[in-house]
């Protein structure tokens, strides 16, 4: 069994910046970030590939979110740069459970955390 735990989110005002984290308990492949706004779809934000380190993002965050690993660590991280109030939402860590060749959908992930909430506002 595998287990996610997020942390770092928090309230900040528009172009501020916050940096998450996802540590995984379990051996997890490839790992992604969803979030979810109320009244809308979870949707996907970044993904790192395993074992090679490709990333990839969605369009609306392009340039201005990065998502990186630790291995010895076993986390995964996601910085938030030049935030938008569209922006918020509720962040979820996912964690594939074997390799697989695809990243975007949520259906390709066995793992989540409980989410953390970023909040951009005035």
């Amino acid at each position: 069994q595998v287990q996610l735990v997020e942390s770092g989110g928090g309230s900040v005002q528009p172009g501020g910046s916050l940096r998450l984290s996802c540590v995984a308990s379990g051996r997890t492949f490839t790992m992604g970030w969803f979030r979810q706004a109320p009244g809308k779809e979870r949707e996907f934000v970044a993904a790192i590939e395993w074992p090679v380190a490709n990333t990839y993002y969605a369009d609306s965050v392009k340039g201005r979110f990065t998502i990186s690993r630790d291995n010895a660590k076993n986390t995964v991280y996601l910085q938030l740069n030049s935030l938008k109030p569209e922006d918020t939402a509720t962040y979820y860590c996912a964690a594939q459970s074997v390799i697989r060749g695809a990243v975007v959908s949520a259906t390709l992930y066995d793992y989540w955390g409980q989410g953390t909430q970023v909040t951009v506002s005035s």
